[in-house]
Formats: C-alpha cells, structure tokens, sequence
C-alpha cells in the first residue's frame, strides 16, 4: 500500500480501537521518526501531523470514520495469499483474486486473515485478533422514539435469523449491526460481509399473503408497499469499497415467524428496476444471501482492513 493511500490509523500504525493516550504515543513515535530533521520527509511528517490532528479530536475522528476511513487495502503477495485487482468505483464486479498456490477457496473453510497476523513486520494490527474472530459485532440499538421497540423487536429477528442459518456454513462471515450510512443520517441495520463480498440488509414486519415485487415497488392487493431505501447505500458503500461487490437484501418477515412466509413473486422489471436490492422473504433471504457470500472470490478470507473500517462506522 502507498503511504497516500494508507489510512490515518495505518499512518500512526495504531488499531482502530486506538484510546486517546494510544494515539498520543503512537504520534511521538512517528513524528521522531518523520520530521526532516531526524532525516525525515516533510510530506512524511504533514501526513503524521494530519493523522494526529484528526484523530485526537474526537468530532474530527468520529467524522473521519463516518467516511469509513476510505484507503484501498492490496495484501503483499506471498505463494499463498491471493490479492485483487479492484474494479472501478461504482462497479458490482468481483475483484478478481490471484492465487499462486493451492490453497482451498470454499465458503466452508475455516477463516483466513489477510493480511495474516503471524506474518513477519505487518506491523500493528488496524484490530485485534480476537476482534477479527467474531462472527456478530454489535446489536440493534435503540434511535428515535416512535416505533423503537418494534423496529428493535425486527431487527433482532434477522440476527436470529442470519446467526442461526448462515454464519455456522460461512466461518469467515462477520456480521455488524448497526452501521451508520456514509450517505446521509439514516443506518444501515445490518451488514455481512465474506471475502470480497458484502450485503447490506434491511427488514421489514407484514402480514402473510402474495406480495409482487418487480423491482421498484412491493404491491399486495393493489396497494404498494414502501420498502426500506437501499439503494442509494448500497451505492455509497460500492463507492467507499470498490474492490468489493455490494448488494441489497430487504427481508420480509411474518409476525408468525414461518420462513416461507410471506410469499413474494419477482414479476417483469419495471423500468429503473434496482438491480442491486433483492426483497425476499426468510427463507429466500437465507438461500440467496449464502448463495450470494459462498460463490464470491475467496470466500473464506477476513478481510481485516474492510472489517476495520466497518467496525468503526458502527453507531
């Protein structure tokens, strides 16, 4: 990775967990080393300076990750650790992973880190192995006042549903609640992400009947139903990970909890269909979503750097 586009954290080499006090050490360390004067670079030391400046203020950092702290990630290449090539910004193509050994590539494989962390001079880790190794990160929280508890009530029924049914075939699937958009104010509830694949998830609570969904709108009975707006996240984030392949999922839950319900048929796409958000119910969301996550490049790989980014765009 060029120094240009490292992140701040990697710049102080300091995790994104980094406390105040972490900071302020990490920011002498690398100043002495840095400044023209100990035989330094000066544009070395500006981008010392600027790391330490926004990230000891906490408004400024907090902003900072907001951005999700944008830097593309390319691991050193070894004769068994792959690395992509990233598609342009905006794309929905798969990064194209390389490998040069013959190392298993099966969705369920146990996890591999990248960039490994027992690999030599990797330096500090942007988060703790024993961060990394979790499989669900943060839970719905409480926002807003009307509605609160029935929103928290849905999205804790998709945790269920995602940590019973998809994360034990998936090992290297992290899962983080409650992320913040990158877009605007509004949250994305949850996030899976698997390999070079993500999947943003919103749900909804309706009555069991025939639904339509043609792209656009959710119809039952002649009458549209509003669905979550995706869109436009999954936009941002493709933006902010364009060596990833993004996509939306609205699953819709029955207040009977029968994953089969309710029944959602896809019809011909209208015109400005969205490609990128699927509407499906329980049971398809859980087949889609490991259909989606197990087929991507290298879908058992952690991608550390990713992880990191998200994680600290949790609310």
């Amino acid at each position: 990775m060029t120094e240009s586009s490292s992140s701040y954290y990697q710049v102080l080499r300091v995790a994104v967990t980094a406390t105040e006090k972490e900071i302020k050490v990490a920011y002498r360390r690398a100043a002495r080393t840095a400044h023209p004067d100990h035989g330094g670079d000066a544009a070395a030391f500006r981008r010392v300076t600027r790391a330490y400046e926004t990230l000891i203020d906490p408004v400024r950092r907090k902003a900072y990750d907001r951005s999700y702290a944008a830097g593309t990630f390319r691991n050193g290449e070894s004769d068994t650790e792959p690395h992509f090539d990233a598609p342009p910004a905006g794309s929905r193509a798969s990064a194209t992973v390389h490998r040069t050994g013959n190392a298993r590539n099966t969705a369920g494989d146990p996890p591999v880190y990248l960039p490994p962390y027992d690999a030599p001079d990797t330096g500090v880790p942007l988060i703790p192995l024993a961060l990394a190794s979790q499989q669900v990160h943060g839970m719905p929280r409480k926002r807003g006042i009307f509605g609160a508890e029935a929103r928290i009530q849905r999205e804790m029924r998709t945790v269920q549903l995602l940590t019973r049914q998809v994360l034990p075939t998936i090992p290297a699937a992290r899962l983080i609640n409650g992320l913040q958009s990158p877009a605007d104010n509004s949250h994305i509830d949850h996030a899976v992400l698997s390999g070079y694949r993500l999947a943003l998830i919103g749900s909804m609570l309706l009555p069991k009947g025939a639904y339509a969904w043609d792209g656009r709108t959710l119809n039952h009975g002649g009458r549209a139903v509003a669905p979550p707006q995706l869109a436009h996240l999954v936009r941002a984030m493709q933006d902010i990970f364009p060596e990833l392949n993004v996509t939306g999922w609205t699953v819709v839950l029955s207040p009977g909890g029968n994953l089969h319900e309710p029944v959602i048929d896809n019809y011909r796409r209208s015109a400005g269909a969205l490609d990128s958000v699927q509407i499906v119910n329980a049971a398809g969301m859980v087949r889609g979503l490991k259909e989606f996550l197990a087929s991507g490049p290298a879908p058992n790989t952690v991608n550390v750097p990713v992880l990191a980014r998200l994680l600290r765009g949790m609310h």
